[in-house]
């Protein structure tokens, strides 16, 4: 049974059309690295569609945190981390969440 409220949320989520995986390294970004999986969750934005992505890099030490950002028919971006791995952080999962996001590679939801 899982104890973390925001992991409860993520898991027990409707899961939307996948815009897929990003997998970074140390000192990499997102916007050069996963220019196909942003394009598809503007794509989902101007449509009106739902869609997910999920996106894991390494802390400063190497830990991996995950990201996953949800695109709701709302245009809500809700981002859910987890964090659980980190080894220098609380080991919890947070959220966040921002409406119509102009700018998906640089999301500045308040988390």
């Amino acid at each position: 049974m899982l104890n973390d409220p925001v992991e409860e949320r993520w898991e027990s989520r409707t899961e939307f059309s996948s815009c897929g995986e990003v997998s970074l390294d140390q000192g990499e970004e997102m916007q050069k690295e996963a220019v196909r999986e942003i394009t598809c969750l503007q794509r989902a934005l101007k449509s009106g569609e739902s869609a997910e992505l999920k996106v894991i890099y390494p802390t400063e030490e190497g830990d991996p945190i995950r990201e996953y950002y949800r695109l709701t028919l709302q245009g809500r971006l809700e981002v859910y981390t987890d964090s659980t791995d980190d080894r220098y952080s609380d080991r919890k999962w947070s959220f966040g969440e921002c409406y119509t996001p102009e700018w998906l590679a640089e999301i500045s939801c308040d988390r």
